[in-house]
């Protein structure tokens, strides 16, 4: 079917609903069905049901399977442009309703990496007893959430660059450092160089590259212990049982007294910690009474080790 031609039979197609619409949209990021499953939160054969309708309402072949997944065919990418379209409207009438909404009541969806989580999930719980009416959805990941297609509307990001479109505070900074556990560092010897210990480093497929590079200038001739992907916490968890020596953040390295601090602190290895949430939530009564709660503690939560 001529793109032209297509596009004109989608527009006059009014039983289209966003339903259908977001089912291509998620294919069309994800690349597999499996991954558009789990972004929308059902199951794989629903995903490919709800698209095999959507293509025969349309009477066009929107993806081609293959080995590196599903690509959208010519009247996919037609489809997928309007459905972006569909997207940044609803989510743009979504967000101002939410922000003018008067009431402390209601759902709000918070990002934060697993680190920060581990230092603020006891005031996090004491905002819920405060506001019981508000429903916290909290997604602790490393992953950095769109807050543009609502995937969460407050971040809390450690970056001395945020996004202009979002708006929000500097609380702080959190600054890291390199450890070892008590035992690696007897091992090694004490007052030895950064080089003479095993280092855990991360899996090369998440593109870590700049530490290898800062490895060969700060600890030529150090051993690679174990690359691995995982979270923080099992990441402190290797550093303390003698694995090797990685960066932790100062809070959480300084107050294990299984661990020791054997680097330096310095400028490249502090990060601005930033809450973000885009211009038109910031009014919104629940997200602003979320960040004011959160904003004191966090602040008070930083005025730990390395940290100003």
């Amino acid at each position: 079917m001529p793109t032209r031609d297509f596009v004109q039979h989608l527009c006059e197609h009014a039983r289209m609903q966003w339903d259908d619409l977001q089912y291509a949209l998620a294919v069309s990021r994800e690349g597999t069905l499996t991954g558009a499953a789990e972004r929308l939160g059902v199951s794989h054969t629903t995903v490919s049901r709800r698209l095999r309708a959507l293509e025969d309402a349309l009477g066009s072949r929107l993806f081609e399977g293959g080995p590196d997944g599903y690509r959208p065919t010519e009247a996919g990418r037609e489809l997928i442009e309007v459905a972006a379209r569909v997207e940044t409207d609803l989510l743009a009438v979504k967000g101002r309703v939410l922000g003018h909404d008067a009431r402390v009541a209601g759902p709000i969806r918070v990002t934060m990496m697993e680190l920060i989580f581990r230092g603020l999930r006891e005031d996090v719980g004491d905002f819920v007893r405060v506001h019981d009416g508000v429903e916290v959805t909290v997604a602790a990941t490393d992953d950095e959430l769109s807050l543009g297609r609502r995937e969460a509307d407050v971040a809390f990001r450690l970056t001395n660059t945020p996004p202009e479109t979002l708006v929000g505070r500097r609380i702080g900074a959190m600054q890291f450092a390199a450890y070892a556990s008590r035992d690696l560092v007897a091992r090694v010897g004490q007052g030895a160089p950064l080089g003479a210990y095993p280092w855990i480093l991360w899996d090369e497929r998440l593109d870590f590259r700049w530490l290898d590079a800062w490895l060969a200038q700060n600890a030529p001739g150090a051993t690679v212990a174990m690359r691995v992907d995982v979270s923080n916490a099992a990441m402190h968890e290797l550093i303390a049982a003698g694995i090797g020596v990685q960066f932790l953040a100062c809070l959480h390295g300084d107050a294990d007294p299984a661990l020791v601090r054997v680097g330096p602190l310095e400028p490249y290895a502090r990060r601005d910690l930033w809450v973000l949430t885009l211009p038109e939530l910031r009014k919104s009564p629940r997200v602003r009474a979320f960040i004011d709660f959160m904003e004191p503690r966090i602040r008070a939560w930083l005025a730990g080790p390395c940290v100003s």
